[in-house]
């Protein structure tokens, strides 16, 4: 390997701490201050808390995620939907299929509710370290749910212009968090070095044993260690398996050393428990506390960033997989076309975290309403990943996965403990995605149900006598269609019923494919003056439909589409019809200029 590839691999590494490991890795400022509000910080308890968080980072982040989760792609990419369309195959019956596919609509469902939590709390509980600087100690809690607010506020509306540029810089401020968190944890854990001993999985158990009821309830706390874990699986398609180990190798040993630091601060200053952190900071540097409070607030502005873009992402995937309604899609790079807003969402996003924000009032009552999404995400994986090793037949593989999906479901159980204190909010904020893509796949296929399509032949036959007798319009005309062996009823009325028949007529019809990644065209003649356009595509693709036509040599005059008037006496379809009408349609979807684009009406009874 040369220098320069060495220098960019490490440059990869630095990368993925700022884009993967901003969640996970702002989760000390609050993780031992939550758990420690249930149990007094003696030497067994902090021992057995510490046995915990490393083990369930070891279980639910390490082997889950980092070992068995990364080695399942096709070229490299990660998330549910990959889980679902690698599992998918394997599957014979119809039933399975339909329950795979909703595991999926939940874990994206699941991720959206922990995303509108993940800036409240983690943004809240680095402004809360206001209160110990001097002459700050009396803030109003007011002011700092102010504060928050307004850094979430800047946080979300900077997400229109892009983030590409400042993305580069979130690497290294993210190096220098780990460094910060490590060192400092390194210093207070030297001082009592028996505190590593707390790795031996024995005083989890005997703590366990000891106190069966506080254990289970503090699991659910416990999980925080590990909330941000499911993104080295997520962001693998952006920057590569072997980056994202890498980075998780500093990272794991940076938060270890910051969470047995608290535990061995803890020991000494019991009083602490409300900050450990941030006391241990102070503690550790007066001087230096202010820069670290600046950088803790950085920290959780990018944990937030890593989310929001996350959430695009996945929804991007979902609209062209065609399980959710097509939103507006704004690109923000001219080079990188993954890098999209989709302004609906980004503005839904921000009123939820700021309901969270002034709810709750302070991080450690979000914390009670936090983790219940992560673990419900976290056990879909491991059920997928077990379901992908038994069909491989990859024995020993299946069986860690079985293990750490059970892990998964316990703290799921344990979590469920949240639901009266605040964790309904993440329920509800999930059951939202998730009721529009139920109310959307089943209204599209009763939709598609009630618009009997053409067969191609039969088209074709009224297509050629049209085509022979009568005058064509100059240019050229493009007409979508879901299929490309039915003709959509819509295309039939605008050229047999309306005469619109122009010299050069091309029918559009996009398929996405099992594969993530790539965009292959056919263009094909159909009949004198008529072409079909298929375009395969993956599920992860940013489809760029204008440069596709400008390969093909099509400059087309006028793009016609179904727009179809649903009638309906039923709530819930009609609800539908309200969606259909407020989401962009496929052309527009696709950002085609607005001057071209004809919308033909169909009446459709579901």
């Amino acid at each position: 390997m040369t220098l320069r590839e060495r220098i960019k691999n490490e440059m990869m590494v630095i990368k993925a701490l700022g884009v993967v490991y901003g969640d996970i890795g702002t989760s000390p400022i609050y993780t031992i201050a939550i758990i420690c509000m249930l149990i007094a910080p003696t030497v067994d308890n902090i021992y057995g808390i510490l046995s915990f968080v490393f083990w369930t980072m070891t279980m639910l982040v390490t082997i889950q995620y980092a070992w068995l989760a990364t080695s399942l792609s096709k070229r490299g990419e990660g998330g549910t939907v990959v889980l679902v369309q690698l599992l998918l195959p394997y599957l014979k019956s119809a039933k399975a299929v339909g329950i795979v596919s909703i595991l999926g609509f939940f874990g994206v469902s699941l991720m959206i509710g922990d995303g509108v939590i993940t800036p409240a709390i983690s943004i809240l509980s680095a402004v809360e370290g206001m209160v110990l600087i001097p002459g700050y100690e009396e803030t109003p809690k007011m002011v700092l749910l102010l504060i928050a607010s307004l850094i979430a506020f800047a946080l979300f509306a900077v997400q229109k212009k892009g983030v590409e540029k400042v993305a580069s810089a979130f690497g290294p401020i993210m190096v220098v968090w780990f460094l910060a968190l490590g060192g400092t944890g390194l210093w207070y854990a030297s001082h009592n070095l028996s505190i590593f001993s707390a790795i031996n999985p024995m005083y989890a158990m005997h703590f366990a044993i000891e106190h069966p009821f506080i254990t289970f309830i503090m699991l659910a706390d416990v999980l925080l260690a590990a909330t941000g874990g499911e993104a080295l699986y997520a962001d693998m398609g952006h920057l590569g398996r072997l980056p994202i180990l890498k980075g998780w190798l500093f990272a794991f040993v940076a938060l270890i050393l910051s969470y047995y630091g608290q535990g061995a601060f803890l020991l000494e200053h019991p009083e602490a428990i409300k900050s450990p952190l941030f006391e241990m900071t102070k503690d550790f540097s007066p001087t230096l506390y202010v820069p670290f409070l600046i950088l803790t607030i950085m920290a959780t502005v990018i944990a937030s960033q890593a989310m929001i873009s996350g959430i695009f992402s996945v929804l991007y995937q979902a609209m062209t997989t065609r399980i959710f309604p097509h939103f507006r899609v704004d690109y923000t790079s001219h080079e990188l076309r993954s890098q999209i807003y989709v302004g609906s969402v980004n503005w839904f996003l921000f009123i939820c975290v700021i309901i969270m924000l002034f709810v709750f009032q302070e991080s450690s009552k979000l914390a009670a309403a936090y983790g219940l999404a992560v673990a419900g995400a976290m056990s879909i994986t491991g059920v997928l990943v077990t379901m992908i090793f038994a069909y491989r037949g990859k024995k020993i593989k299946m069986f860690f996965a079985m293990l750490s999906g059970i892990a998964s479901f316990i703290f799921f159980i344990s979590s469920l403990m949240k639901i009266p204190h605040g964790g309904y909010w993440s329920l509800i904020i999930a059951s939202i995605p998730l009721g529009l893509i139920i109310l959307y796949t089943q209204g599209q296929k009763r939709l598609y149900e009630s618009l009997t399509p053409i067969t191609k032949d039969e088209f074709l036959t009224e297509y050629n006598k049209q085509y022979s007798i009568g005058a064509h319009i100059e240019g050229i005309a493009l007409f979508f269609a879901r299929r490309a062996d039915n003709i959509p009823a819509y295309i039939a009325k605008t050229m047999f019923q309306n005469g619109i028949i122009y010299e050069r007529n091309i029918i559009v019809s996009v398929k996405p494919t099992s594969e993530p990644v790539g965009v292959h065209s056919e263009l094909s003649p159909l009949s004198e003056g008529l072409d079909l356009l298929l375009i395969h595509v993956g599920y992860m693709e940013i489809l760029n439909m204008e440069k596709i036509l400008k390969e093909k040599g099509i400059e087309e005059r006028t793009i016609f589409y179904g727009d179809e008037e649903i009638v309906s006496k039923k709530l819930h379809w009609k609800l539908f019809s309200l969606v259909k009408n407020i989401s962009p349609s496929f052309a527009s979807f696709y950002n085609f200029p607005h001057e071209k684009l004809i919308g033909v009406s169909r009446r459709a009874e579901i």
